[in-house]
């Protein structure tokens, strides 16, 4: 989500965070609620030095996450607060949103900034199971919550040279022994400029600076940066995680060079193809522009890129309180949409209900939570909370 506008100061709004210490208990089939929990390990301490060993096989096969049938489709949600910072989720926010939706989430989208600390989010991923959902993680390596600049730390170059390998290789440790089902991502909207993987801040269209001269500079390196990333993570055996390549419905900025299909990584790395369609996200914007509109324009580019792919719409949205069109009727024809299937691959979703400040006009402040829209909310409980065909858990592998 590009977030461009100033935000004035907040109040800190405290969250009460229910995490459960040891002996965490996972539905053995997340759809099936029913059934006797197993054991769960838990996560690691990070060592002071990191030394690479051969990783202990784990008792069974992880599970891996499966597409629902072709008449069905997965509900997920980032349960937003209202301070506009993308780590900002808690289990009370959760539990509002789904009694409002009528429908729990399958998954619960959230992001692991690494200006917050380098170890694997293991509170937050702990709550989120326990609650009956998979952590569906931002993995965000960037130093600041500022955007439209470059990076100063975690450059796609240092990433690659392996400055950050014993970090990551820690990470992929206590994924793999958190034991059981993970999404993760890297490089969220890359075709965006306002993140700082997008090739702009990375020798965005030259050819002669990185690797093969016939391709963009830019995303040949973003490519190779998430390909290493994966690839530490599958020789940790982090095997119950799925990698999903995450891009922007459009192309900004809109060069040749830019175009979302020049970041794929490939289909060895990547396991679902993700992408965000966003409505008017102030008030004051001018332009409102359907989800129908946007979607039809950027899928037959998705299909094609990854033509064996599940795609899932990560993140979608509008504001409240935009002059130009509704909030509510916005969300239902979107809604009415994915969940009829009209795009074939698409087998999940999930809003992005949060709110926050862009200056010192509350009038301007950006609104897409559940909570504060009545007619919003009651569009969620007819389409997703009443719909047997929307799925508030995942399909799993047998173990």
């Amino acid at each position: 989500m590009q977030k461009q506008l100033r935000r004035r100061p907040l109040l800190l709004v405290l969250y009460l965070y229910i995490i459960l210490a040891c002996g965490v208990l996972f539905p053995n089939d997340l759809e099936d609620e029913g059934e006797e929990a197993l054991p769960v390990p838990q996560g690691i301490e990070s060592p002071s030095a990191y030394v690479q060993t051969s990783p202990t096989p784990l008792a069974t096969t992880p599970q891996k996450i499966i597409p629902p049938s072709q008449q069905q489709i997965y509900h997920g949600i980032f349960p937003g607060g209202i301070s506009g910072e993308e780590s900002d989720i808690s289990l009370k926010d959760l539990q509002t949103y789904e009694q409002l939706a009528g429908k729990t989430a399958a998954w619960v989208y959230f992001s692991h900034n690494w200006y917050e600390g380098h170890d694997f989010p293991l509170d937050t991923a702990n709550w989120i199971r326990d609650s009956g959902s998979v952590p569906y993680i931002r993995l965000m390596l960037r130093s600041s919550s500022q955007q439209g600049q470059p990076e100063p730390l975690y450059t796609l170059d240092a990433i690659l040279s392996g400055e950050f390998d014993a970090d990551l290789h820690r990470w992929a440790q206590s994924a793999r022994l958190f034991g059981s089902p993970l999404l993760a991502e890297f490089g969220t909207e890359v075709n965006g400029e306002w993140f700082p993987w997008n090739g702009t801040w990375h020798g965005g269209g030259r050819l002669d600076g990185y690797g093969d001269n016939n391709y963009p500079d830019g995303p040949e390196r973003f490519r190779d940066t998430y390909r290493h990333i994966v690839e530490i993570c599958r020789s940790e055996q982090a095997d119950n995680i799925t990698w999903v390549f995450h891009v922007n419905n459009a192309d900004i900025p809109e060069n040749a060079w830019n175009q979302l299909e020049n970041y794929y990584p490939g289909e060895e790395w990547v396991d679902w193809v993700a992408v965000s369609v966003y409505g008017a996200q102030t008030p004051m914007e001018t332009e409102w522009q359907t989800f129908e509109e946007m979607m039809d324009k950027v899928y037959p580019r998705l299909t094609e890129l990854a033509v064996d792919k599940p795609i899932i719409v990560s993140e979608f949205g509008v504001t409240a309180n935009n002059p130009h069109g509704d909030q509510a009727q916005w969300a239902d024809l979107a809604l009415q949409s994915l969940i009829e299937r009209r795009w074939e691959k698409v087998i999940g979703f999930s809003w992005w209900n949060e709110g926050w400040q862009n200056d010192d006009n509350p009038a301007h402040d950006t609104n897409m939570r559940l909570q504060d829209n009545p007619a919003l909310a009651e569009v969620f409980w007819r389409r997703v909370g009443q719909d047997d065909h929307v799925l508030g858990r995942l399909k799993l592998s047998p173990p």
